[in-house]
């Protein structure tokens, strides 16, 4: 048994796990050990092995006396202790293993677990900036200024969370009114009869956390949640809230290097680039993926769904609640024949192992998170993971997997879709050319059939006789002008009848 397979087997390591060995002949590796202790403790975790040297994948012992070993361990305890070396000791002394090797010789084992978020950044010295390490592959780097503020943003975000922050010099003017009146009827739909349904809309806007009043200062005004949520696109990218957001939805779903994206949902100025409409404009698009049928109730939230729907409308609210919006970076939705992918700004603020448990439930946004809740929509006990993978699993589809990427930080989410899913989503052969639904002054296509467009806006209709056509717009992810060319339609084959008009409390009715 060689020396990696003798400390796997003396720690119990996972195959999967973090290990770093170092080479401790000429004494205690100072400089090294405590940079891969800040980088490990920053990222996943991992053990570090001192008293082996590594070269060409081939370990060889140094050859350490157990008197050595010790001398090290205590080394180690100096060192922890020491503000000038590392913020946080982090460790206990069961995280610290001798090992005594087939061959008589000792080895010093440190396990370096993952550093809870609100303990983030662990760095050297007394200075965070140019002092804070992460993982990345197989080294040791050193995290920019703008990975260590959000570490920071992150680790207060206990006490007061990045979208409870109070905005200056906002007004009811930096909010969009339909997107507000939008959430209103969802969330009257959900609540009937509930006392918020009555109140104004500033009075429902601090209900919610958008609009709130710090008592320690007495300030108030509109948070971040709150302009993230309903806000005008010009309000939300200023640079007191945030400067760097840009939600984006690809569909890739022609086989020609020559078309990057066949549809594309992104703030084209063509609409109010807030997350509630992204959410609205992305999910039926999305559940367009899935080859089972669905329903649509006043909400815009399916009635008698499958779990796959479920699952999807989950990971898509996921991704909106836990991205860091104050870092560079956007929210970007690609979807493909083959899977769906979701990724945005952050790194994971539980461990990938609590993430699979479930229970451990711990959001970036919990403001905008009670926004969704209050809709039906989003897990908020930790619980969300559980939800996405049975969709998936009910389908006879892979697991959904979860992965974090570096420089810049990201959390990437895939759902791979079944083998037939081409087959029975793709746009016929000769309905392929591009539509004339998007603005004149927009240049993306669509591949969308005017079948799929036509039986999404019956079945909105059926559910809600009085929507608008800027509410079908939306939710379809059309222009207005395209979904009365749609309507035309309908009315010529006989599916659809026009009771009353549009001012006098009219509306429509589906014929089957």
């Amino acid at each position: 048994m060689n020396i990696a397979e003798q400390i796997h087997l003396k720690l119990q390591l996972k195959e999967s796990s973090e290990i770093e060995y170092k080479s401790a002949a000429g004494g205690f590796p100072k400089a090294e050990f405590w940079r891969s202790f800040s980088a490990l403790a920053n990222t996943n975790g991992g053990t570090i092995v001192l008293g082996v040297k590594e070269k060409n994948h081939k370990f060889t012992p140094d050859g350490l006396s157990k008197e050595l070993v010790t001398k090290y361990r205590k080394q180690f305890w100096d060192d922890a202790h020491n503000k000038s070396c590392v913020n946080i000791p982090l460790l206990v002394e069961s995280d610290i293993e001798e090992i005594k090797t087939d061959g008589g010789q000792y080895l010093l084992a440190f396990r370096i677990p993952r550093a809870q978020y609100n303990l983030r950044p662990i760095h050297l010295t007394l200075t965070p900036f140019g002092h804070t390490y992460k993982r990345r592959d197989e080294g040791d780097y050193l995290c920019t200024d703008d990975e260590i503020k959000q570490m920071y943003s992150d680790a207060n975000n206990m006490r007061a969370s990045a979208d409870s922050r109070i905005l200056r010099g906002y007004s009811v003017d930096d909010i969009d009114m339909l997107t507000l009146h939008q959430y209103r009827r969802a969330y009257d739909i959900k609540h009937e009869n509930h006392p918020w349904t009555e109140v104004d809309d500033k009075q429902f806007l601090e209900n919610i956390g958008a609009y709130r009043k710090d008592r320690a200062t007495s300030t108030e005004g509109f948070t971040v949640a709150g302009m993230l949520m309903f806000g005008k696109s010009n309000s939300i990218t200023d640079p007191e809230c945030c400067q760097e957001f840009f939600p984006d939805y690809r569909e890739h779903l022609i086989d020609d290097s020559r078309i990057r994206w066949t549809n594309r949902i992104y703030p084209d100025g063509t609409w109010e680039a807030n997350l509630y409409q992204f959410f609205t404009r992305v999910l039926p698009l999305l559940q367009h993926a899935l080859p089972v049928p669905f329903s649509l109730d006043n909400n815009q939230i399916r009635n008698n769904t499958t779990t796959a729907h479920v699952a999807l409308r989950e990971a898509l609210a996921n991704s909106i609640i836990h991205a860091a919006y104050t870092v560079r970076g956007n929210i970007v939705i690609d979807r493909y024949f083959d899977r769906i992918v979701l990724s945005n700004p952050g790194t994971m603020l539980v461990s990938m192992e609590e993430y699979y448990e479930g229970g451990h439930s711990v959001c970036r946004n919990p403001v905008i998170q009670k926004m969704f809740v209050f809709l039906g929509i989003g897990e908020k006990g930790g619980t969300g993971a559980d939800v996405i993978a049975k969709g998936w699993k009910d389908n006879g589809w892979s697991i959904p997997t979860v992965e974090e990427k570096s420089n810049p930080d990201r959390i990437e989410t895939c759902l791979k879709l079944g083998k037939n899913i081409k087959e029975t989503t793709e746009t016929p052969a000769d309905t392929t050319e591009i539509t004339t639904e998007t603005p004149a002054d927009t240049t993306e296509t669509t591949t969308e059939t005017p079948a799929d467009t036509t039986e999404t806006i019956l079945e909105i209709i059926s559910n809600n006789p009085k929507v608008t056509a800027k509410e079908l717009a939306s939710v379809c992810g059309i222009t207005e002008d395209g979904v009365a060319y749609h309507i035309k339609k309908l009315k010529q084959r006989g599916r659809l009848i026009r009771i009353g008009g549009s001012r006098n409390g009219g509306e429509w009715k589906v014929v089957e």
